[in-house]
């Protein structure tokens, strides 16, 4: 199975490239029956795509979502559902002139010695933070799945841009967290997250940060252990996201500096129904989901695209060379990161509750 193609039974394929002509996902394995329209995926789009705040790239693009296939008389049909997005604001004239100059932090290098030269290096070309639009329109599909099944929601938010840690986050506050540019529940931190990406683009360089991810309603016993374990499919499809270069669960690396007794989540009956005391493990115990909510923290590089020159080498001259990376960047990729982890936790999810045979073939 290649590498652009995820899950088992909720299958998706990812295809396209920044400056292509479109990026788009095909997803088979959705149940007939779900309600579906484009507008159920515009919304996340909408909170994912550039331009819409001075935090953020530039660069404008629409993002209007077009379904191609899978969709009939506003219901899923069964069949593969095809979605896309056209590429109307790219400019590559800046990548022409960089194309041999590998850009520090970039993918440029083993890209280029992997494919030979023949992939298209275009504003990253396959690995681009674009893609993630493509995570988005299937996650969107995934989540509405899981909300009208099963009612699993998951919400994502930003909790740490440049070592300013978001410390009042409330289950009221987080219904807010659209509401600034940043997508921090906390709205002193938001500001101050604000400001520090700002000063960062001023000084020609970047943050980056962490996002947290919290999913609810999930059943006991999701995961297939070993290497298809819940925590295994999950941060596959998190690593994924360009940028991401750490995947925690529950209490993740400070759980890793505490006493067992300090860390063990104690049961207790509530209601009839087991539970446990704390959440240390983030929901997950053997690669199995314990019915806690599931709680994911997400590390974020700084965006490796700055404004002050770097160096590097020019491949076509074997020699040194200097760089100052051209064109239209985010500052900090953070602030249109949660609608990505929010759909790629959603894929997951919806491919393990299938597996399991909590959702239908046909939903009636």
């Amino acid at each position: 199975m290649g590498g652009s193609i995820i899950g088992e039974r909720f299958v998706a394929l990812s295809f396209g490239e920044s400056h292509g002509r479109c990026v788009g996902i095909a997803v088979d394995g959705c149940p007939a029956g779900l309600p579906l329209n484009e507008s159920d995926i515009q919304g996340l789009l909408d909170l994912r795509k550039p331009g819409h705040s001075v935090v953020t790239t530039q660069r404008k693009e629409e993002d209007k979502v077009e379904i191609l296939s899978g969709v009939f008389n506003g219901f899923t049909t069964g069949a593969p559902i095809c979605m896309l997005i056209w590429n109307r604001d790219s400019d590559s004239r800046s990548y022409d002139l960089i194309k041999n100059i590998p850009r520090p932090g970039h993918s440029d290098y083993p890209a280029l010695v992997k494919y030979g030269g023949f992939a298209d290096y275009r504003g990253s070309g396959r690995f681009s933070g674009r893609l993630t639009a493509t995570l988005v329109m299937a996650g969107a599909v995934a989540g509405k799945l899981l909300k009208s099944t099963l009612d699993i929601e998951t919400v994502a938010y930003t909790s740490e841009i440049g070592g300013i840690k978001a410390n009042n986050i409330t289950k009221d506050n987080i219904a807010t967290r659209y509401t600034n540019d940043v997508r921090c529940p906390d709205p002193e931190a938001a500001q101050k997250m604000k400001d520090a990406i700002l000063a960062a683009r001023k000084d020609g360089d970047s943050l980056g940060g962490v996002i947290e991810c919290v999913s609810t309603g999930l059943p006991v016993g999701l995961g297939e252990p070993i290497f298809g374990s819940l925590e295994s499919d999950l941060s596959k499809a998190l690593f994924s996201i360009p940028a991401v270069k750490a995947v925690e669960f529950g209490s993740g690396f400070a759980g890793s500096k505490r006493r067992g007794s300090e860390n063990n989540d104690l049961y207790y009956l509530k209601d009839g129904k087991v539970m446990t005391r704390t959440n240390n493990s983030g929901g997950i115990l053997g690669g199995l989901s314990n019915g806690m909510p599931l709680v994911i923290r997400v590390g974020f590089k700084p965006a490796a695209s700055i404004a002050k020159t770097q160096e590097t080498l020019d491949l076509s001259k074997n020699s040194q060379a200097h760089l100052q990376v051209p064109g239209r960047h985010d500052p900090c990729v953070v602030p249109r990161a949660p609608p990505v982890v929010e759909c790629a936790v959603s894929m997951v999810l919806a491919d393990h509750a299938m597996r399991a045979g909590l959702i239908p073939a046909v939903l009636k």
